[in-house]
């Protein structure tokens, strides 16, 4: 089922051939609330054999347009993790120091230490994403931004670090809905951003620098997922599975306990 939504290959992408509001033929929630339970403890299990054995770290970045629900995503699939263990970030523009820096600086320095996880809700991707539909940086320069995001991930799975890369894909029309819904409702109002409708003015220009994204470093080592969002319990759903199955490949297992030796149970035993 995964494998459908899975960028690995460098293809070319389009994300006119992915529907938004896809559900892969599954009626409703109800359908799948016994397995998304199920998944959700075993994410539970996942995450204490991380810490335990501290032979990994795992890094999930959430990209999409306006009102994709990255936040959404994150409370309902991800708040099970036990706390000590997780850690959400979110990059908004860059600070002084941040812009200071190079444009990945601000992200190393938050990647998860090995036992942990940690989840972008945006990441350094937006140094490829909306600073060049503003043309805040040259073609050649994103180019080579996207040269250094490649290296980069791949240094970070050469540490021991799994990344899990998703795009919630909505249509342009949702997004009008959801901004809308914010304007109306006095409890969502707070989440509107005027920004938010001059951003919808570049929809296509975002839609050909995410597709160039995707191809540019959507590898074997570190797979794009293209996740639909319109329908929000789906999403979820095919989230959790993603990051579920993110783990199992890792092969986790809690560390054996040393009983033996100097210092160990065996060793205190024979002094007695």
């Amino acid at each position: 089922m995964l494998n459908q939504y899975r960028v690995a290959d460098k293809r070319n992408v389009s994300l006119d051939s992915y529907n938004p509001d896809d559900t892969a033929k599954i009626s409703g929630k109800n359908e799948v609330a016994e397995e998304f339970e199920r998944l959700k403890e075993e994410l539970q299990d996942e995450q204490e054999k991380l810490y335990a054995s501290k032979a990994h770290s795992v890094l999930i970045l959430f990209q999409g347009m306006d009102c994709s629900g990255k936040d959404g995503v994150v409370k309902k699939v991800l708040s099970g993790l036990n706390p000590q263990g997780f850690r959400a970030e979110s990059f908004k523009r860059p600070t002084t120091e941040e812009a200071d820096h190079d444009f990945l600086w601000r992200a190393h320095r938050v990647t998860p230490a090995k036992g942990y996880v940690a989840s972008f809700n945006r990441s350094y991707y937006e140094d490829v994403l909306i600073t060049r539909v503003h043309g805040n940086v040259t073609e050649q320069e994103a180019l080579r931004r996207l040269k250094h995001i490649q290296h980069f991930e791949q240094l970070l799975a050469d540490s021991g670090t799994r990344v899990i890369k998703i795009f919630l894909h909505i249509s342009r029309e949702f997004q009008l809905k959801k901004i809308q819904e914010r304007m109306e409702n006095p409890e969502k109002l707070w989440k509107f951003d005027p920004s938010d409708l001059q951003e919808r003015m570049y929809w296509e220009e975002y839609v050909r620098a995410y597709e160039d994204v995707f191809e540019a470093t959507g590898t074997k080592t570190s797979p794009w997922h293209i996740v639909p969002a319109n329908n929000r319990w789906f999403r979820d759903y095919l989230v959790l599975k993603i990051v579920v199955s993110a783990f199992r490949e890792l092969k986790l297992a809690y560390p054996k306990a040393e009983i033996g030796g100097p210092g160990g149970l065996t060793g205190a035993a024979s002094h007695q």
